[in-house]
């Protein structure tokens, strides 16, 4: 098993681990929600199994599992007697009444603290982009948090760069407290934030923290399909995929070849080339404790600028995944699901 690796989360200085948790694998199972979340017990073992190896960053959402997420976290950290600063709590805002308004951020983070049974965040994500509110109603609101000691560090979801570099500018000319993350939809299957997010977060100093970075699990198994219960009712992962399933079937094959090549499994050769292209941590989920076994174990991957290549190569570009449609125009695939990432 390798040993757990730490850096810095953007200009915040925080300390993380270099493998996120991802909260939205709990939480109860809800009409019209996922249904292969897990339980507070299955919950409480996985994050008991995470901080064992070393992982101190876990990330979850208001909306995920209609805030049962963040209860099941809260309640599995109180019941493992895990002191405040052992770990480093993220959630986000957005998909919820008001969206990101000055009233919407003030009321929905006392939500979420009470839920997660603390006092502050270590970093607050705003979900999604903001159409209907002034960006410095946003970034005011946000700094307020920071001021009021709710909220240590700012980091942001998926949307158009020209949006997050409008909304950094935005805070830099106030005074207010600038984005130190970026919580992008990232991975082998889905490259298009390279073009222009990527490097407006390294203007920034901005850490990557991508979201499905096993591509819902496409990029851990040779086969397309699988029968698992997550395959089969997981309708915003066939929204985010299935459309260029042909065009990105050949990159899974050569996942498969290298990762039958090293003599490890498939999830492993995904996740290390995410830290071979510089990114901070990469947000897994895990239903099992032995699932974030695998998660660490790939940092004991490390991949050559020719593997890189040979795994890039066949890639293509994809229409975009993630960002909110600007109104009027047709709305992206798997953007306006509250219980995605």
């Amino acid at each position: 098993m390798a040993g757990m690796e730490y850096t810095r989360l953007g200009r915040s200085g925080i300390r993380v681990s270099r493998i996120c948790l991802g909260g939205m694998s709990f939480g109860k199972r809800i009409p019209g929600g996922h249904q292969w979340t897990i339980g507070p017990d299955e919950t409480r073992a996985v994050i008991a199994r995470a901080l064992e190896l070393g992982v101190n960053f876990i990330d979850t959402a208001n909306c995920y599992a209609a805030g049962t997420s963040e209860e099941y976290i809260g309640a599995a950290l109180r019941e493992l007697g895990v002191p405040r600063e052992g770990v480093v709590l993220a959630s986000k805002v957005f998909f919820n009444e008001g969206w990101l308004s000055r009233e919407a951020i003030q009321r929905e983070v006392d939500g979420t603290l009470a839920r997660l049974q603390t006092d502050y965040l270590d970093l607050y994500v705003i979900h999604r982009f903001d159409y209907g509110t002034p960006i410095e109603e946003t970034m005011e609101a946000l700094d307020g948090l920071v001021r009021a000691g709710k909220v240590r560090a700012l980091g942001a979801s998926a949307m158009y760069a020209y949006q997050f570099h409008n909304m950094q500018e935005a805070a830099a000319r106030n005074g207010w407290t600038q984005f130190t993350s970026m919580q992008n939809h990232y991975n082998l299957l889905y490259r298009e934030d390279e073009r222009e997010m990527i490097p407006v977060c390294r203007q920034y100093d901005v850490a990557l923290t991508p979201y499905s970075p096993l591509a819902s699990g496409h990029l851990c198994r040779s086969t397309w399909d699988s029968d698992s219960e997550r395959s089969v009712t997981d309708a915003t992962m066939r929204q985010k995929y299935d459309a260029d399933r042909s065009r990105d079937l050949p990159i899974v094959a050569r996942v498969a070849q290298l990762a039958d090549e090293r003599g490890v499994p498939m999830a492993r050769i995904a996740l290390a080339w995410h830290w071979a292209r510089g990114v901070a941590a990469p947000i897994v989920g895990c239903s099992r404790p032995e699932r974030v076994d695998e998660a660490v174990a790939a940092l004991g991957v490390g991949l050559t600028p020719a593997e890189v290549a040979f795994l890039e190569e066949p890639y293509v570009a994809h229409e975009l995944v993630g960002p909110l449609a600007r109104p009027g125009e047709k709305p992206l695939a798997g953007t306006n699901d509250p219980n995605k990432k």
